[in-house]
Parts: C-alpha cells; structure tokens; sequence
C-alpha cells in the first residue's frame, strides 16, 4: 500500500460488536474504505460465522470474506473487568455497531445514554429484526425472516410454485449497507456539530424499503402484487426468455427499446400491432401474447449468437450465468472483484469477493486479512490502551479477554 494514500475514512475508529451478516458486512465496508476497525468477540467462542461454512483447514471462508481488513480482539462484555476495558475503548472510539438481540447492551450497562457520558461524540449504530421499539423489537431475526414478513417472498417464484427465498441474504446486506449509510451520514453531522447519534435500522424496514412497484401497486393502485416468475410487473418484456441452448435475460424499458428489438428481430411488423403500441399494453397482453413472438425468433439461435445482435441493437442483455462462470469471467477479472488473501489460520491463499466502490487513485485490495480470534489483543490491548504485557496475560488468564 501506498502510504501517501489516504482512505476515506482514516482515522475514524469502530467498536465492531457484530456477528453474523448484516453487521459484520457493515463494518466490512467501512475497514474497506479505510475506517479502523476493531471486531469484538467472545474468548473462546468468537463470532457464530466461526462454526459456518465452507472451511479449509478448519477455517471459516464465510467469516474470512465479512471480516477482511479488521483487527480482532477477544472481551466478556459480562465480566467487570471487561466493562472497564470496554468503557478505554469507548473513549478513544467514534462508533460502536451492534446487532444483539434488542436490550442487551443495556443489559451489559451500555445504553446510548450511558455510552454518550463516557463519549458524548459517540455514533452508536444498531440492526435488529423490527427496530428497537415496539412489541415485536426482542423477537430474534435472521434474514429469511425478514425476506418472509417484509412480503418479498410473497413475490418471489413463479405463480404455480410455493413463494421462494431469494438466494443471497439480501435482509442482511442491505440492512448493513443502510446502517453504513446511516454510520458516514452521521459522522458527517458530527464535523459541522460535535454531536453523536443514535442508528436504528431493522431488516424487516429495509425490505419493505427496496420492494419498490410492488407496494405501491397496494397503495396507491389498490392491487394486491402476486408472483411472476422473471417478469416485472410493470415493463414488458422484461423477463427472461429461451434460446436454442439456454436461456437468457433481456429488458425494454422504453418504446424506443421495443422499437430496437422489433428491428433486430426483423419483426417491424409487431410496432404496428395495437396489443403491443405502449408499455402498458405490452404489459396486458405479454403472457402469452408477446412473450411467445419474441420466442419464436430467440429459440432459432443459441445464447452467444443472441448476444451481439442484441447488445448492437442497445439491448439490455445478458446470459443467465452460473457462479463458477461468472467467477472466472473477464468482467470479474477486470473489475477485479475477486480478490487474493493470505489467510491465517487456514495456511492458505483464498479467493473472497473485493469491494465493489472503486474510487478512483485509492487501493483496490485487501489490507489486512480477517483475523483469527483474538489476534489483536496485545496491539490493541497495549498500543491503545497502555497495558503491559503482564496486564494483558492476567486478562487472558483469567478470562476476560
């Protein structure tokens, strides 16, 4: 690394008391974007990512790719001697992220109200599964929870088929990149102000936030939205379709598009027809209408000879791709979203995905790789807090780190 090179957010310093995903993909962002991170977790235990897979040698490639460029150190936040270090840490921090079940920091003693007498600057930052208030703000939530009762899975899967999950952990992620927007937004009010913040984001929010057509067709159109396959409901075509070998995606957001389309399909004759003049009627009268038209010229030619033509034509396109494709692609290659680790305590070099803000003149690797637990102790426990080595061999012996 360059070390005339300044990150974004050097110098901001992050109390990481996050497990699982949602958190920890917060503070992944910020320790990508320069931010110190310091990843709490419990001695002996560490982070539930520990225990999840795929390993190697042991080691956790989950907990390998949401921890990268973070220290690591071990405390009992339930000890007293914990609470004291935890209360040193506090005072040198600008952030504390958490996503215990709601209550217990303050269960610990650490409420916002107590944490801003110790560090009146302080952001501190929380995800839960329904907020921090109300009846249901103690039910515990994983992410297929929250993809359940925020009725995103209501939509999700064809009409004949059970609703469906989708497949990556959208509730968590999303609910890490808002609480991390919530996190830079704050510390930007803190510069004009001084003042420290309180964050609050939930999962079942955060979906209910990004299910964009599909609410306000309830609440403003009265329509009660249902599953539609690959089909948006209010562009047509937008969907996926057939080739002879495969299958592929393609969306016309515009008549100008649809217009395109006709003309590389060699099919002018479907502009004239009134069932498809407008976007709306396209919708109407797509399934199985349009839909068919369109396949009975795609299922003529394979997947590759779709692509020029389509994308020559200003297409929105794109082959529907497996991970091992789309990992090995020259995409992923030259927007070098794959990145090279060393990881210890696997003995091993891994491929994890990188970080996809790429600003322009920063560094675009990993760091720091994620730490094994506890692996920061004496940096952290000395360098920042003063202790000597003593000290620090009687916290660990008798537990609390």
């Amino acid at each position: 690394m360059n070390n005339d090179i300044r990150k974004p957010l050097e110098g901001v310093r992050v109390l990481d008391l996050t497990q699982a995903y949602s958190g920890p993909f917060c503070t992944m962002n910020l320790a990508d974007l320069g931010a110190e991170v310091i990843k709490i977790e419990r001695p002996g235990v560490g982070d539930q990512t520990r225990t999840w897979g795929p390993f190697k040698n042991d080691y956790s490639a989950y907990y390998a790719y949401v921890n990268r460029n973070k220290k690591g150190i071990t405390l009992d936040l339930g000890s007293p001697e914990g609470k004291e270090l935890f209360k040193k840490l506090l005072k040198n921090a600008d952030v504390v992220c958490e996503n215990y079940k709601v209550g217990t920091m303050e269960k610990l003693g650490f409420s916002y109200e107590t944490m801003k007498e110790i560090n009146p600057g302080i952001i501190y930052a929380s995800i839960s599964g329904f907020g921090l208030q109300g009846r249901m703000a103690k039910r515990p939530c994983y992410d297929i929870i929250a993809q359940g009762m925020s009725g995103m899975m209501s939509v999700t899967g064809f009409p004949d088929a059970p609703p469906v999950k989708i497949g990556p952990s959208i509730g968590d992620n999303y609910s890490g990149a808002y609480l991390c927007i919530g996190i830079l937004a704050s510390l930007y009010k803190r510069q004009l102000t001084g003042e420290g913040a309180r964050i609050d984001v939930a999962m079942v929010d955060t979906l209910f936030s990004v299910m964009e057509n599909f609410v306000v067709k309830y609440t403003v159109a009265g329509e009660n939205p249902t599953r539609a396959g690959n089909i948006d409901p209010g562009i047509a075509p937008f969907d996926s379709f057939r080739a002879r070998d495969a299958e592929f995606v393609m969306g016309c957001g515009t008549d100008r598009m649809f217009e395109h389309l006709c003309q590389a399909m060699g099919r002018e004759d479907l502009l004239e027809d009134p069932r498809f003049s407008t976007n709306d009627l396209r919708c109407i009268n797509y399934l199985p209408d349009l839909k068919a038209e369109i396949e009975k010229w795609s299922t003529t030619k394979t997947v590759a000879e779709l692509e020029p033509i389509l994308v020559d034509a200003g297409i929105p396109f794109g082959p529907i791709q497996d991970i091992p494709t789309v990992a090995e692609s020259e995409l992923i290659r030259e927007r070098n979203m794959l990145w090279d680790v060393d990881q210890p305590g696997m003995d091993a070099q891994i491929r994890i995905p990188g970080c996809p803000i790429k600003i322009h003149g920063q560094p675009d690797a990993p760091q720091k790789a994620s730490p094994t637990l506890g692996e920061d102790n004496e940096a952290v426990y000395g360098s920042l807090l003063g202790l000597s080595k003593a000290e620090i061999d009687e916290l660990r012996k008798n537990g609390t780190i």
